[in-house]
């Protein structure tokens, strides 16, 4: 049993609004300095689960799935890149990007989280990702990272060939959508509220303070 407070969090790490709204949270916690008081878990959302495994090219996904034009799809990265700068966090893009499945990192991280390492592998593989161009549906890759932050290479990749395991995340997946969740990030917090999107960090320490004061006060 934990008296930390819960904090769920829906996301896809091909999203990079649900690395910009973690990364916020995080500063409010640390400038709040209550990182002990809260547990979070990551739970999967896959932005395109039909995607062909070769992957797509980025311009030509971002064209079909929102209608954005290239010029447009080339203005929204600078953005991103700013918005990453802004949480400390490296952003590489360039034309030829390839969007890939995420299925394989999700199975992965409901790994992790039995080894009490989700969150730390959820970074890396935001990292590998979005700032050093790997493919993160290729288990090579996967092993690599997976061996980065000290966990069994070959016991993780064993859940990759696991039917059940990946029957588990689109089970979990349809349990989110059936809530009515359909974008990412979506934060749920102590199972009550619920925020959708990457809030400014100053929202999230109010959240997170007017938490902390209901936890106190039922103690």
């Amino acid at each position: 049993m934990t008296d930390k407070i819960k904090i769920d969090i829906i996301s896809d790490i091909s999203c990079p609004w649900c690395l910009v709204g973690y990364k916020r949270l995080e500063q409010a916690m640390n400038e709040l300095k209550v990182q002990d008081k809260f547990e979070i878990e990551w739970h999967p959302f896959e932005l395109n689960p039909n995607i062909s495994p070769d992957g797509e090219d980025i311009v030509e996904y971002l064209g079909t799935k929102y209608g954005m034009s290239e010029s447009k799809v080339m203005s929204y990265q600078e953005d991103l890149k700013t918005k990453f700068a802004e949480v400390g966090f490296p952003f590489y893009f360039y034309k030829g990007k390839r969007v890939v499945s995420t299925t394989n990192a999700h199975i992965l991280l409901n790994y992790a989280k039995t080894k009490g390492k989700q969150t730390e592998l959820k970074v890396a593989l935001f990292k590998a990702n979005f700032a050093d161009d790997e493919d993160v549906s290729k288990r090579d890759v996967l092993e690599q990272i997976i061996k980065s932050i000290g966990l069994n290479e070959d016991e993780a990749l064993r859940r990759l060939d696991d039917e059940q395991a990946k029957i588990s995340i689109q089970e979990e997946e349809r349990h989110w959508q059936g809530k009515g969740i359909s974008a990412v990030p979506t934060m749920i917090f102590n199972n009550a509220s619920m925020m959708n999107g990457a809030y400014p960090v100053g929202t999230y320490k109010q959240v997170l303070t007017e938490l902390l004061t209901k936890n106190l006060s039922l103690s």
